[in-house]
């Protein structure tokens, strides 16, 4: 267990997006859903599942079972076509997506998660070719960027009553973003330049989340909220010129992560039949960016939908298809980069193996998204993510 904590450790410390769209701001943001949830257009808020581990809804934690110890690892890997009036590219890449445990303190009443995921992936290789002067001189620009922010938690869940529970995440996140801009003539006799750019961050974040539950015959409901407040990034902005060979700026402290708010709900029929909804709202327009709020450095708010179900036969079938666990979602959200109109859309299709021993489920998902607009960049890509979601009972004491 030890070793796949450092291995994830190294593996998200790499790119984990190859997107012309992560060119801005913080890159491509992560929902920090499990890759059971994913394949359900990744809900989160409204979930409460003993067999699963859900560090977008802090509160949800105390659903495991309190004999329960849960680890749960998933990677994926992605295909993606950019288009633009220039022409077509095909991209490829894959890495690993998170790890996570939970297990309980005391009975049903209180437990734990721990984990580390990312935050946010800058993953980028773009060229652009024009010329000055009526055709007089050619030139090449080359836009590169790279990095990531991630984070590790920890968690704790409180049942209060038997139909209410409360929640909280602390984040410690850290990373480093970096952007290269280089303009190359043609021409002999014109010099090149090189524009480098660096963001490095750190900072302590929070997140606290509700839930109410109730269960009558075969019927429950769940529903949840969370809340995290708007923070201060501990940041510091290299840009390095190459005309001067020397670091002509630094800027440090100017970037605020946003606050953020969602809601969810899921009804659950007979353990078998799940549907799920959740909305959320990252408030990016208020959050300081490069020394502004972000309304005027050209974020806006972001605002997130999703939809999903799962269905399973029959979860102690004699037949293997009967326990299989099927699942479809849809997902659709803002840009926060407001010179991006389009919206982002995916659909998720999955299916969640389950082993002999009954609690360990091995989840795959399938997850289309299209990003930008035919009239100027657009996105097609394809995620396969795969995860193992194990629960071994450890806190049973053996008779003899």
């Amino acid at each position: 267990m030890l070793v796949a904590i450092v291995v994830a450790t190294t593996g998200i410390a790499q790119n984990m997006t190859s997107s012309p769209f992560s060119r801005d701001a913080y890159g491509d943001m992560n929902e920090n859903v499990p890759a059971g949830y994913r394949a359900m257009g990744g809900v989160g808020f409204g979930m409460r599942n003993n067999r699963a581990i859900n560090p977008a809804q802090p509160a949800s934690y105390t659903s495991c079972d309190s004999l329960t110890f849960m680890f749960d690892i998933a990677a994926s890997a992605n295909w993606s076509r950019y288009r633009d009036a220039g022409g077509m590219k095909n991209k490829a890449n894959g890495n690993l997506e998170y790890v996570t445990m939970q297990f309980p303190l005391f009975k049903k009443w209180i437990a734990m998660s721990v984990g580390l995921q990312p935050y946010s992936s800058v993953g980028y290789s773009i060229a652009l070719s024009d010329s000055l002067a009526g055709g007089s001189y050619h030139y090449t620009t080359n836009y590169e960027g790279e990095g990531n922010i991630s984070q590790v938690y920890g968690g704790l869940s409180f049942n209060i009553m038997n139909w209410l529970a409360l929640g909280a995440n602390v984040y410690y996140m850290w990373g480093d973003l970096s952007h290269m801009r280089q303009l190359t003539f043609t021409e002999t006799g014109l010099n090149s330049t090189i524009q480098y750019e660096m963001l490095s961050v750190s900072n302590v974040r929070f997140r606290a989340g509700a839930q109410l539950f109730h269960t009558w015959g075969r019927h429950t409901i769940n529903a949840g909220a969370v809340f995290e407040p708007r923070l201060k990034l501990h940041s510091d902005l290299y840009t390095y010129e190459s005309q001067t060979n020397d670091t002509v700026y630094m800027y440090k402290d100017g970037w605020q992560l946003p606050m953020v708010w969602g809601v969810g709900a899921s009804y659950n029929w007979d353990n078998r039949l799940t549907v799920a909804f959740d909305y959320e709202r990252q408030c990016m327009a208020s959050a300081l960016y490069n020394g502004m709020e972000g309304k005027y450095s050209g974020l806006r708010d972001r605002n997130r939908f999703a939809l999903g179900f799962e269905y399973r036969h029959n979860p102690f079938g004699r037949n293997y298809a009967e326990r299989m666990i099927w699942r479809a979602g849809l997902n659709m959200q803002d840009e926060y980069l407001a010179a991006i109109g389009a919206k982002k859309i995916s659909a998720s299709i999955g299916i969640g193996f389950p082993l002999w021993t009954i609690g360990t489920v091995i989840n795959t998902t399938i997850e289309y998204t299209h990003r930008g607009s035919p009239n100027s960049l657009e996105d097609h890509s394809l995620r396969f993510t795969i995860g193992a979601s194990i629960a071994e009972t450890w806190f049973m004491k053996r008779r003899l």
